[in-house]
C-alpha cells in the first residue's frame, strides 16, 4: 500500500472543528508521516452520532484507520468505547492494550482509559483521549505498527 487514509473523529459537546485542537494535532502527525487524512469532524457525546460517523468513515469514506480522540473515560457521557464496539466485527485488543502500557510511563491516570480497538471490514478503529497531549502521545505510541495492522488487513500476510 502507497499511503494510508486516516479518518479522525472527535467526540464532544464543547468542541466544534475549529477549536478541535486534538483533532488537528493528530492531523498534523498524520501528514507529517505521509499518510493522508481522509476525513475530520467532530460529533457529540452520543452513541448514534458517534455510531454514524463510524459506520460513515469505515464505509462511505473507506479509511483504513479511524482514529476517534475523546469520550474514554468515566463521564457519563463518555460512551466512544459502547459505539464503537457496535459497529465492531473483529476485537484489536493488543492495540489498546499497549496504549494504555505506554501512558502508564507516562501518568498512572491511563489506566482510567476505556478505549477499545477493533476492525470493520477493512478499517481498524482506535479510541483515544480527548486532550491533545494524550491523544497525540497515545498516536506515537502505535503510530509505528499501523502500516503492517493495515497491510494485513488487506491480506498482504506477515513480514
Amino acid at each position: 500500500m502507497d499511503t494510508m487514509n486516516i479518518a479522525i473523529i472527535t467526540t464532544s459537546d464543547t468542541r466544534d472543528l475549529t477549536s478541535d485542537e486534538a483533532g488537528h494535532a493528530l492531523a498534523a502527525l498524520i501528514t507529517a508521516r505521509g499518510w493522508q487524512v481522509a476525513s475530520h469532524e467532530v460529533v457529540p457525546d452520543a452513541t448514534t452520532n458517534i455510531k454514524a460517523a463510524l459506520l460513515k468513515a469505515c464505509g462511505e469514506t473507506k479509511a483504513d484507520v479511524v482514529l476517534t480522540c475523546g469520550g474514554t473515560g468515566f463521564s457519563p457521557r463518555d460512551v466512544t468505547p459502547e459505539a464503537t464496539q457496535l459497529v465492531a466485527q473483529r476485537q484489536a485488543p493488543g492495540i489498546a492494550e499497549a496504549i494504555r502500557a505506554g501512558s502508564m510511563q507516562i501518568t498512572p491516570r491511563a489506566m482510567l482509559s476505556r478505549g477499545v480497538s477493533v476492525i470493520r471490514a477493512n478499517s481498524l478503529i482506535i479510541n483515544l483521549p480527548g486532550s491533545q497531549k494524550a491523544a497525540t502521545e497515545c498516536f506515537e505510541i502505535i503510530a509505528d505498527q499501523l502500516q503492517h495492522a493495515v497491510d494485513m488487513m488487506a491480506g498482504q500476510g506477515h513480514d
